[in-house]
């Protein structure tokens, strides 16, 4: 099955909603090794190199952990969120002599010099969870169906609105990030009749409600909405621009309102500048990846909805990958393509877990990540 990354939702996504769960980077230092210590001759992560974005975003220490896991011995390093960061981080991999490179970029696209650079050496690439933009040298991605994501962020706020003019207020992750395309794109395809039936109307993005009766959005429409929209997956920018948001909007737009946040950090900064303003009287709020602060915002009636990405899925795929590329054959994980601008790469796609208040203590007491005791939840030791 080919993907393209400017299509549409596939109306038949089927998202995995019930309990069969499996468990959902980071070094010691920001761009140090593996606190696992050396590399064992022969140990599964001995020749991967595995490129992550930020600690600032819960995920990715989380996913570190699933690597240090799975994949001992495999030296881990950080971008901290800057690309010329990220490039000496893959030189470094390159230049230790590893096989496989992971690398979940900061920029899709920039990263493409570094996919050239690896492929250059011999170097098998990863793109793990966002798709690396415009070169043909990317050899494997492992990622999630991210349109579904968004799609089940939308639904859960169609399935909780009421009559119409719903106040519905969104906000997307980075342009620089092909996947912030892919979830608004999700969301998207099921918010849209419902802005073009009057169900809900857009608070805040004057770029989307013009295109209000657009069903399929270009990928330039698309970059127009998300760069006014844009929280960059940082939960300070996300709270200013909901700070603006409400500065400008009236009384009358406020009330019960209904917000698309693409993850649970931006969430939790988003929901409470809502909720520190007096006239906003209800939050049906969206989120993702899982983390322990908005389970727990779950759980109090903080925070309505998370998708839960198991990283552990997407670790499992990285590790059947590089098991293929050391005995020259084909991962049997891999069921897809997503094109990138330059090729059609050979992808997985993870199932995916909706999480609201009520499933979130069994799905969180079956996760291997997390507990729930006395109404608190607490990393499983």
């Amino acid at each position: 099955m080919k993907k393209n990354f400017k299509s549409g939702l596939v109306a038949s996504v089927v998202i995995l909603t019930t309990l069969a769960l499996a468990g959902c980077g980071n070094s010691a230092s920001a761009n140090g090794p593996s606190p696992n210590g050396p590399a064992t001759k022969g140990s599964a992560g001995a020749s991967v190199g595995i490129v992550l974005p930020t600690k600032a975003e819960s995920r990715w220490p989380m996913a570190q952990k699933e690597f240090q896991q799975v994949l001992p011995g495999a030296t881990i390093l950080y971008s901290n969120g800057d690309t010329a960061t990220e490039k000496t981080n893959v030189e470094s991999l390159i230049s230790k002599g590893v096989k496989v490179i992971v690398i979940c970029p900061q920029d899709a696209t920039a990263a493409a010099a570094e996919v050239n650079e690896a492929h250059a050496k011999g170097i098998k690439v990863i793109s793990y969870d966002r798709l690396i933009m415009n070169t043909p040298y990317v050899n494997y991605y492992v990622t999630f169906d991210s349109e579904a994501v968004g799609a089940a962020q939308a639904q859960y706020l169609v399935d909780h609105a009421k009559g119409t003019g719903n106040h519905l207020y969104l906000y997307a992750g980075a342009l620089s990030d092909n996947n912030a395309f892919l979830f608004f794109q999700g969301s998207w395809s099921i918010l849209q009749p419902k802005i073009a039936d009057g169900t809900f109307v857009i608070e805040n993005s004057s770029v989307a409600n013009s295109l209000k009766n657009t069903a399929k959005l270009s990928h330039a429409q698309l970059a127009q909405i998300i760069g006014q929209i844009t929280t960059n997956w940082d939960p300070a920018t996300a709270k200013t621009l909901a700070q603006a948001n409400l500065a400008k909007a009236t009384t009358a737009q406020k009330g019960t309102v209904y917000v698309l946040a693409p993850n649970d950090d931006t969430s939790r900064a988003i929901t409470d500048t809502f909720r520190a303003d007096k006239a906003v009287s209800k939050i049906y709020s969206t989120g993702q990846d899982f983390t322990q602060a908005s389970l727990q915002y779950i759980l109090d009636g903080k925070q309505s909805m998370t998708v839960w990405k198991s990283d552990k899925y997407l670790v499992d795929d990285v590790k059947e990958i590089v098991n293929a590329v050391k005995n020259n054959t084909k991962p049997s994980v891999i069921v897809t393509t997503y094109n990138n601008g330059k090729v059609d790469v050979p992808s997985t796609k993870a199932p995916l877990t909706i999480v609201t208040k009520a499933n979130a203590e069994s799905v969180i007491n079956s996760s291997g990540l997390y507990t729930v005791s006395n109404g608190k939840v607490n990393p499983v030791k």
